[in-house]
C-alpha cells in the first residue's frame, strides 16, 4: 500500500514538473522574437549633431543593439536634426531615425517624397524648448528678440522648425524682424560667449551636455516661453498642435537657474522607420529600445523618460506591424 501511495506521488510530481516546463516554454515562445535568431545586415540611423542627445542616445543604443542583436550592423549617421532626420528615412537613405513630432507632420502635411511610407515604432522622451541669453541680457521673452542676432538651427534641424513657429505666435517674422543665423548647438554656445549671437534657439533631451558646460564656463539665462505663447501656437494649426506647455526643472542647469524653474514647450521624440522595414527586425529593435531604458538613462539622462505604457502613441503615425507585434507580447 505505502509502495502504491509513494509511486502515485512521484506520478503527480513528475505531471507538476511536466506542466511547469509546458507554462514556461509557452511563455518563452511568446516572449522570445520569431524565430529566436537576431536579424542580420546593415541597418542606418539617422541622430543628429554630435554634440546633441540624438547622439548620444543613437551611439548608447548602438551598445545595446551589438549585444542584443550580434548579426546586425547599426551604423549612425550625423544629421542637422528631426526635418533631416524624417526626410532621410522617407526617401530610403535612412532605416531608423529619432525624429520630434511636429517634424513628421510638417514633412506630412506638406505631402513631400514618402511621407505616407512612415511608421512610428515608439514615443520616446521630450525636447524642451530652449531659449538662451546671456545673463546680464535684456532679453527677458520671445518678442524681445527683434532687431536681434538669434542662431535659430540649421536649415534641416527641428530647431529651426520650432524656432520659425514660436517666433511667428510672438508677433515676430523669422526673417526680417531678427538676424536669423543658421547655427546649433555645436556652434552657438561658443557664439553666445564670444558675442556673434544675442541668443539661441535648441531644442533637446534635459539636460543637454553642450548647454551644462556652457552654464558652467559663462553665465547664462533661460528665457521662459509662457503659456500664452502655446495658445498661440496652437492656433497656429498643423504642426504646432504638437507642442505642450512644459516646465524645466529647477535642477535642469543649476548654474544657469539657479533653483528656478522655468516654462517653456516640450515636444515628443519618436522612433522612425518605413513600412518596408522587416517586422522581425522591428520588433526586436523596439524590444531593444524598450528594455535597454535605464541602461541609457544613466548617461542619457533623458531616455529615463521612455515609458512602456505611452511608447506606443506614435502619433501622428501609424505604429509599424513589427512594433504592434512588440507591444501586444508585452501586454499584460
Amino acid at each position: 500500500m505505502f509502495t502504491g501511495l509513494a509511486g502515485l506521488g512521484r506520478r503527480r510530481m513528475l505531471y507538476a514538473a511536466g506542466a511547469v516546463l509546458l507554462v514556461l516554454g509557452l511563455l518563452l515562445w511568446w516572449l522570445l522574437p520569431l524565430g529566436g535568431t537576431s536579424p542580420s545586415g546593415t541597418i542606418r540611423v539617422s541622430t543628429g549633431s554630435p554634440t546633441g542627445v540624438y547622439q548620444k542616445y543613437g551611439v548608447l543604443l548602438q551598445r545595446e543593439v551589438a549585444q542584443q542583436m550580434p548579426q546586425l550592423d547599426m551604423r549612425l549617421v550625423n544629421s542637422d536634426g528631426s526635418q533631416e532626420n524624417v526626410r532621410r528615412v522617407a526617401t530610403g537613405k535612412a532605416d531608423f531615425t529619432i525624429a520630434a513630432a511636429d517634424a513628421v507632420e510638417e514633412y506630412k502635411l506638406a505631402n513631400r517624397q514618402g511621407a505616407d511610407a512612415l511608421r512610428g515604432c515608439a514615443r520616446l522622451y521630450d525636447d524642451y524648448v530652449h531659449l538662451v541669453v546671456a545673463r546680464s541680457s535684456g532679453i527677458r521673452s520671445v518678442a524681445d528678440l527683434k532687431g536681434h542676432r538669434v542662431a535659430v538651427g540649421e536649415s534641416g534641424s527641428g530647431v529651426r522648425l520650432i524656432a520659425d513657429h514660436v517666433l511667428a505666435a510672438a508677433g515676430l517674422d523669422p526673417r526680417r524682424d531678427i538676424t536669423p543665423l543658421p547655427k546649433g548647438i555645436g556652434d552657438a554656445p561658443r557664439l553666445l560667449q564670444e558675442r556673434g549671437v544675442d541668443a539661441f534657439f535648441w531644442s533637446g533631451g534635459l539636460p543637454t551636455a553642450a548647454l551644462t558646460q556652457l552654464s558652467r564656463r559663462f553665465p547664462v539665462r533661460l528665457v521662459p516661453i509662457g503659456t500664452d505663447l502655446v495658445r498661440r501656437l496652437h492656433a497656429q494649426g498643423g504642426a504646432s498642435r504638437y507642442y505642450r506647455a512644459a516646465v524645466m526643472p529647477a535642477d535642469a542647469y543649476p548654474d544657469a537657474q539657479h533653483g528656478n524653474a522655468v516654462p517653456t514647450l516640450a515636444v515628443a521624440n519618436l522612433l522612425v522607420t518605413r513600412a518596408s522595414s522587416g517586422a522581425d527586425l522591428t520588433e526586436q529593435l523596439t524590444r531593444t529600445v524598450i528594455d535597454s531604458r535605464d541602461r541609457i538613462g544613466r548617461k542619457v539622462h533623458a531616455a529615463q523618460r521612455v515609458d512602456l505604457r505611452t511608447a506606443i502613441y506614435t502619433d501622428p503615425l501609424p505604429l509599424h506591424e513589427g512594433a504592434r507585434r512588440y507591444y501586444r507580447s508585452v501586454k499584460p
